[in-house]
């Protein structure tokens, strides 16, 4: 159990940067170029290209990229959520240069921002996914419902994360410490840290199945 909490913390740090598509990059879509496509789109809408993302990146890394991948070298799922983790910095990065064209006076299509959806869901399919394979497999039988329920709780704490973090930037005179450009790049710079700290964590991390038993039959 105590080997599956320190997975955890790395995958809290994900949800903290993951879950910003419902609130900061909504707010920067509305300073966007939100004709797409012969749409004018409401800054919210964009988020509806996550879950059919979703849709197709789910079949589409089962049968064909896990697979390809594992013929280079074998693809467990560790190595699945470093992938994802690492596939989250260019998605971050993404959002990152968006705002620096928006304080440059431009107005950068919303096209943008589905790149670093693209980059975003691939990671959230890698890393949720897998973490819940990894969660049931990695549990002692007894335990597999409150270990499930843990892993679940990381969503949450990833959201509580990122509020003590604007709570901590939030200056007395309503302005703020990272503003802009280095909001986002803080962000950035935290999770490609996480990511290495991952990689050293998952080099020593021991994989121990626990499958359920199953009952007798007559």
């Amino acid at each position: 159990m105590g080997k599956l909490m320190g997975l955890y913390v790395f995958i809290i740090i994900f949800w903290s940067v993951y879950e910003q598509n419902g609130s900061a990059w909504v707010l920067q879509a509305k300073k966007m170029d939100l004709n797409w496509a012969g749409v004018e789109w409401l800054p919210s809408q964009i988020q509806a290209i996550n879950p059919i993302l979703v849709l197709i990146y789910i079949p589409l890394f089962t049968y064909v990229l896990y697979p390809s991948i594992n013929k280079f070298f074998a693809l467990n799922p560790l190595r699945k959520i470093g992938m994802g983790m690492f596939l989250t910095v260019p998605a971050v990065l993404v959002i990152a240069w968006i705002e620096s064209q928006l304080i440059a006076g431009k107005t950068p299509t919303i096209a943008w921002q589905l790149l670093a959806y693209v980059f975003m869901t691939a990671a959230e399919v890698m890393i949720y996914q897998t973490g819940l394979e990894l969660s049931y497999t990695q549990s002692p039988n007894s335990m597999k419902s409150i270990i499930m329920s843990f892993y679940l709780l990381t969503i949450s704490a990833g959201n509580k994360l990122t509020s003590y973090v604007n709570q901590f930037i939030q200056n007395e005179d309503g302005s703020t410490k990272l503003g802009g450009v280095s909001y986002h790049l803080f962000f950035a710079g935290l999770i490609l840290a996480t990511t290495v700290l991952y990689m050293i964590y998952a080099r020593f991390y021991k994989e121990q199945t626990y499958m359920q038993r199953e009952a007798n039959t007559a």
